[in-house]
């Protein structure tokens, strides 16, 4: 399999960082309230995660191991800052209803995690793929999570304030509005997995995997 397209592939299935390393649980737990929630957040840290891994794969020969996570954090808050004010002058209810989620992207285990396991380790191109694989693998699992919250917890799917895409209310549903309380982000979280582990045992799969990078990283005198 084509490294980039393993990386992708990993992100996605294989090293899920919600269903299966269970990394993030903060923005997962706190923003799940709807699946526009779960796509903001899971589209800005995808951002984040591909522009961070690069730069940091670029400078990995350049910033000293005794503040090589400084660096990281100083790399990824810049990052984190750009996003910031996008998403704020082009997406202001988005903005407002994601808060103080937005600059802690900052300290996300996830974007951290994959800055030091591999983009300090490998070359450019895999690192950019590495944190796209990760960041579609986070975007996916926690709109699933905030459609799921949304449909029982509130009975409307992709709602936006005063609309929504689909409203099952006017069809005589009633929601249980635990569901998008703390006590639900757990329940479904925990449903998501279990069922994820259910599929993957199915097609001959362990419910949760070694990651096989960190022995991967490629030799400085390979990539010249």
């Amino acid at each position: 399999m084509n490294k980039c397209v393993e990386r992708i592939y990993n992100g996605l299935i294989k090293e899920n960082p919600t269903f299966v390393l269970t990394l993030g649980m903060c923005p997962t737990l706190a923003v799940t309230t709807s699946a526009i929630n779960g796509i903001g957040m899971g589209l800005s840290s995808t951002v984040v995660l591909v522009m961070s891994n690069l730069m940091i794969s670029l400078l990995r020969k350049v910033i000293p191991d005794g503040v090589r996570m400084p660096a990281f954090i100083v790399i990824v808050a810049s990052f984190v800052t750009v996003v910031q004010f996008l998403m704020q002058g082009y997406l202001p209810d988005l903005y407002d209803s994601l808060g103080i989620y937005i600059p802690l992207i900052v300290v996300n285990c996830i974007i951290l995690g994959r800055a030091e396991a591999y983009a300090s380790k490998n070359p450019a191109i895999p690192s950019a793929f590495d944190g796209l694989g990760m960041g579609l693998g986070f975007t996916c699992a926690i709109t699933i999570l905030g459609a799921i919250r949304e449909l029982i917890g509130a009975g409307t799917i992709f709602s936006t304030g005063s609309s929504a895409l689909v409203d099952f209310t006017e069809m005589g549903f009633t929601p249980a509005s635990i569901f998008i309380l703390a006590p639900g982000a757990f329940f479904v979280l925990a449903m998501c997995i279990a069922t994820m582990n259910r599929i993957k045992r199915k097609h001959g799969m362990k419910p949760a995997e070694v990651p096989d990078y960190i022995g991967d990283a490629e030799d400085d005198t390979k990539e010249q």
